[in-house]
């Protein structure tokens, strides 16, 4: 047992996160995503579900966890509405607001092309699923470090 856990997160889901590195992307998608294709091409291969749980649930627990990579602009990617580049839904907002309200800072997200999302999803470590029903409910989080301040 362990303390200070998100209940959400689960055993195989906590090994990804702590054996990622610098740099590796966590994929974090909908239940319309391409899971188990994209999956198999991952790292590890690993495809883990959170069944009932949305995107920004989903986002909070793994970023109260997980450090955002403050060496890029913008640690945080999602998928593009197709045919409308720059709309940002009210959810991938809340993802945003999310993930500047964990790392106590602002954040870049950057807007990837639906098959761009996807190649770049094939080289994440893993892919986590969730029960979003919302279209365009598809992440990657960049690992960030933490400093030893001693």
């Amino acid at each position: 047992m362990l303390r200070n856990i998100p209940s959400v997160i689960s055993p195989d889901l906590l090994w990804c996160l702590a054996s990622m590195g610098h740099g590796e992307r966590l994929v974090l998608v909908d239940r319309n995503f391409p899971a188990h294709e994209v999956s198999r091409h991952t790292s590890t291969g690993k495809l883990i579900d959170l069944p009932g749980l949305d995107i920004p649930q989903a986002a909070r627990a793994i970023l109260s966890l997980m450090p955002l990579d403050d060496f890029i602009p913008a640690p945080v990617s999602r998928m593009q509405v197709v045919g409308e580049p720059e709309t940002l839904l009210p959810m991938q907002a809340e993802v945003q607001r999310i993930a500047k309200e964990c790392e106590g800072r602002d954040l870049g997200m950057e807007a990837l092309e639906r098959f761009a999302f996807y190649e770049a999803a094939k080289k994440g470590f893993c892919v986590v699923r969730t029960s979003e029903y919302r279209p365009y409910g598809c992440f990657l989080f960049t690992m960030g470090v933490i400093f030893d301040r001693r």
